[in-house]
């Protein structure tokens, strides 16, 4: 039995506690939480963009603590879940880490990238996993995109371009610090930067243009640049100022033989292009809203069973994903194509 302990009971917070009732071999034991209604079960006040609303919880069956440092040093907890503020990871990760804990961390791995590379760093040197919780590649519909190319059956890869963008989130103070929540960029974007870096392998250069709000892209175009001449490979993220636009997500991605094709959250379901001319949309496994995580978590803690690198959550992956939208943002300011 893997026993988890999670750090920061908001949204993701419990949003991982439920994923992980269905996570066989796993138990949540510990919670770590500064605010202490929370920690006492009140989660009445916790609410996000989808999912359930927070309700009160029964905490006599865990261990509850008010400071990192006792959660790390509790010999109950084998893995430390941080669904902390981003610019929290780097010390937080670090510190489990060298307490001898694996750690799940929310995405992004960090805000810096310099940090980003030293919580990989400290896995290494920990002998510890550190796995992020870039929940993407773990939807029906990306799912489906990433089997099609390990397996070939669509031919060759040839690109795609990749959306997302929601109206301007006025409910979360400090968005458009870079150094606090990171943007779109860096609470948003990531997330197809990540999935493309799964997909295609790390680009050579990116060439980006957009408007910002501060230092902050606030909505941007990136053309991603590869070794491959034929790889077209795009993406459009950012806020828009008109609270009527919901959030849309969704990609079209270019085989040789086929395209693959969705908008997550407008009604378009994962449609296939075929070279025949024919149209398919092929029946998608629907879990809930919890479904992607209880997978993603699910691939995190048998990694950490099976002593095996994640193919999709490592935290390698996760520091390329961060240091690929911080070229961006170079790229936005200088006008120019920022090499890798």
């Amino acid at each position: 039995m893997l026993r988890v302990g999670i750090t920061g009971i908001g949204f993701m917070g419990m949003i991982h506690y439920l994923a992980y009732q269905k996570v066989p071999g796993v138990q949540v034991v510990a919670f770590c939480e500064k605010i202490p209604e929370r920690l006492a079960g009140d989660w009445t006040k916790i609410k996000g963009n989808f999912g359930p609303a927070g309700t009160m919880m029964d905490m006599s069956p865990f261990a509850t603590y008010s400071e990192l440092e006792d959660l790390i040093a509790d010999p109950q907890v084998d893995m430390v879940d941080i669904c902390l503020p981003p610019n929290q990871h780097a010390a937080a990760t670090i510190a489990a880490l060298k307490g001898g804990k694996d750690v799940f961390c929310e995405k992004p791995i960090s805000l810096d990238a310099a940090e980003g590379e030293a919580m990989v760093q400290a896995a290494k040197e920990s002998g510890k996993q550190l796995n992020i919780g870039h929940v993407l590649p773990f939807f029906p519909a990306y799912q489906y995109i990433l089997e099609a190319h390990q397996s070939g059956r669509f031919g060759q890869l040839l690109g795609g371009n990749f959306t997302r963008v929601i109206s301007d989130p006025q409910w979360l103070p400090h968005y458009y610090e870079m150094d606090v929540v990171g943007g779109a960029l860096l609470d948003l974007h990531i997330h197809d930067a990540h999935f493309i870096r799964c997909l295609f392998g790390m680009p050579r250069a990116v060439q980006s243009v957009g408007r910002c709000r501060g230092e902050a892209p606030e909505y941007f175009n990136t053309q991603f640049l590869f070794d491959n001449p034929e790889w077209v490979v795009t993406a459009t993220s950012g806020v828009i100022r008109q609270q009527s636009r919901p959030f849309t997500a969704g990609f079209e991605v270019h085989f040789e033989k086929a395209t693959l094709l969705t908008e997550c959250f407008m009604g378009m379901p994962l449609t296939i292009l075929h070279e025949d001319g024919s149209i398919e949309k092929p029946e998608l496994p629907d879990d809930g809203d919890t479904g992607p995580f209880t997978a993603e978590l699910t691939e995190a803690t048998r990694a950490i069973v099976e002593n095996r690198k994640s193919s999709l959550l490592s935290g390698d992956l996760a520091s390329d994903a961060l240091r690929l939208c911080h070229k961006e943002n170079e790229s936005i300011h200088s006008g120019k194509r920022v090499e890798i």
